[in-house]
């Protein structure tokens, strides 16, 4: 997975919003051209990216960026609610990234400052009309940031609030916060992650677990018990997804779980091996600038070592 940023900037943020669409596309062409070249590229997108491209009448910039997609093999098809695509919308609209890294291709989203906590409101709501959770992170400027959750799978109170818990602590990770505050209205489900209170169902146990190995990824995290009416912006978001999210405007980011949160395993830190691999020599180049002594190999290295960079000494 990659994660292609790049800052507008000047006469660019004045562009209508399907140019700058297609500057975000022309810009991840260039930047993963090999890919591009090699493979059928899939754009998920619900904004008619296709239509203007093949319009005859189009000029300026439009026209040589047209032409310049035209040499892949790119197929257009309709965005629907699905995880990756909210994770990239997330991400794009959280406005954390570090000025500097902006200037390479392959980025991760950080914080700004690695002090500062962030806050997660988070509620579960279940009915007969269906299943659904409601979040919101609130970084140290107090902007905020929504997202719902619809569930394709019966679920109780206690475990759709253990899923939305769950969905904002895996969010908190992917944006590499490490100090984290978390506001829940379930007095028993916040009881149970200090410790209070026992979990005795199998099920509550097993979300319990997942909830305690996830929050080892933070340096710091904390968990309080507030009144639904101090957290009415992600009940209102659950009680939403609950029923229909086809109406929702794009700030409000949906992701559809087809099964529970307990049935999958967390992915772990990569275990580094002892033995070289083909990486080896890439990453010898990008901490010491050292090149292979055989000249095939030193122009594969300089080839491909633009599209890497070396983040935590990995």
């Amino acid at each position: 997975m990659y994660f292609v940023i790049r800052v507008f900037q000047g006469a660019e943020l004045n562009y209508p919003e399907l140019e700058k669409l297609t500057l975000a596309l022309i810009h991840t062409a260039r930047k993963l051209r090999r890919y591009f070249q090699a493979h059928q590229i899939v754009v998920l997108t619900n904004k008619p990216i296709r239509q203007v491209l093949s319009k005859l009448e189009k000029s300026g910039r439009m026209a040589k960026w047209a032409i310049e997609l035209g040499e892949h093999d790119i197929e257009f098809r309709v965005r629907h609610a699905i995880k990756g695509q909210v994770l990239a919308d997330f991400i794009a609209e959280t406005d954390n990234v570090n000025e500097e890294d902006t200037k390479n291709s392959t980025q991760v989203i950080t914080p700004k400052v690695e002090n500062e906590e962030w806050k997660l409101y988070t509620d579960g709501a279940s009915s007969s009309d269906g299943s659904g959770v409601g979040l919101m992170l609130v970084n140290p400027e107090r902007k905020e940031f929504t997202y719902a959750l619809r569930f394709e799978f019966a679920t109780t109170n206690n475990e759709a609030e253990y899923e939305a818990l769950l969905a904002g602590l895996r969010m908190a990770k992917e944006l590499k916060i490490l100090h984290l505050r978390a506001f829940i209205d379930s007095q028993l489900v916040s009881n149970q992650i200090k410790g209070t209170f026992e979990a005795k169902q199998p099920t509550i146990q097993q979300y319990l677990s997942k909830v305690k190995e996830l929050i080892e990824s933070f340096k710091s995290f904390e968990i309080e018990h507030v009144r639904r009416s101090q957290n009415k912006k992600a009940d209102a978001l659950s009680k939403l997804a609950s029923l229909t999210f086809e109406h929702l405007a794009k700030e409000v980011l949906v992701e559809v779980l087809e099964k529970k949160s307990i049935l999958e395993e967390e992915v772990k830190d990569l275990i580094q091996e002892d033995e070289e691999t083909w990486i080896t020599p890439l990453q010898v180049y990008l901490e010491t600038g050292k090149l292979p002594e055989d000249k095939n190999e030193e122009m594969k290295i300089r080839i491909k070592a633009p599209s890497y960079k070396m983040m935590n000494g990995a």
